[in-house]
């Protein structure tokens, strides 16, 4: 039996992402596998580093030790499965603790991403998401600039747990926002902003195209947004409950 790291090496592209119980937009993201290197594109955010392999384990399992990029420094631990052109990995965004299934329940910060060989063509992801997906109607917003991180989030009437919330974070110009989760980047969109309607609304085109629809107040320095499902209608009150598909976030600046 040939070595997995050969079989791996060459670009993968994502098909499927689950993190914390929830599907993802998979926002046209890949890997790289050159040697023991690895390059990952997600979204326009690019992490780099070596990649370990260990194929005798049962599952099999690998880390991904970041020397490049916003998580330079860290290592995620994970598990894999690899099928002929198909290679399943399930990992860590956060913490040492390598998973044991193939699973991503809510709460945990464990990535489930599926990934498939020459289904896409292998081009530079771009990091301005209206490459792809253009920009929606409105305003600019450029008080929402700057990096937020998370009070409390919200997400169909389940509450993510304090201890998870210091891994999130909201990356914002003016009009493009991106999201990350540990090593993850969870979304990333051009946005606009209406302030004429009570209250504001903010309409996203996501990396895949796809619209979302949310309401938004400031004040002060606490943001706070609450976004419906892709392609739902938009919200028309602050609240997120059990089957509604919101998300109901509130944020302040990093460092405050």
């Amino acid at each position: 039996m040939g070595r997995d790291l050969d079989r791996l090496q060459g670009t993968w592209n994502i098909v499927s992402l689950e993190m914390d119980g929830q599907k993802m937009s998979r926002g046209g993201a890949r890997i790289v596998v050159r040697g023991n290197r690895f390059t990952t594109i997600a979204m326009g955010a690019t992490y780099e580093g070596s990649v370990v392999v260990h194929q005798a384990t049962a599952p099999k399992s690998f880390e991904l030790h970041f020397d490049e990029g916003p998580e330079k420094g860290n290592t995620s631990f994970g598990i894999y499965e690899l099928d002929g052109d198909t290679w399943k990995i399930c990992l860590t965004t956060r913490g040492t603790e390598r998973p044991r299934e193939f699973a991503a329940p809510p709460g945990t910060g464990i990535a489930l991403e599926t990934f498939q060989r020459g289904l896409v063509a292998d081009e530079p992801v771009a990091a301005d998401a209206s490459a792809a997906s253009g920009s929606p109607a409105g305003d600019s917003a450029a008080e929402l600039a700057g990096v937020w991180t998370p009070v409390s989030l919200v997400r169909d009437g389940q509450a993510l747990p304090q201890s998870m919330l210091k891994y999130r974070k909201r990356i914002a110009t003016a009009n493009q926002v991106t999201v990350q989760f540990g090593p993850q980047v969870v979304l990333q969109a051009r946005y606009a902003v209406d302030r004429s309607h009570t209250p504001k609304t903010m309409d996203y085109v996501l990396a895949d195209g796809k619209p979302q629809y949310g309401i938004w107040a400031l004040e002060g320095q606490r943001l706070t947004t609450c976004f419906a499902s892709p392609g739902q209608p938009r919200p028309s009150e602050f609240a997120s409950t059990p089957g509604d598909g919101r998300t109901l976030a509130v944020w302040t600046p990093a460092g405050k």
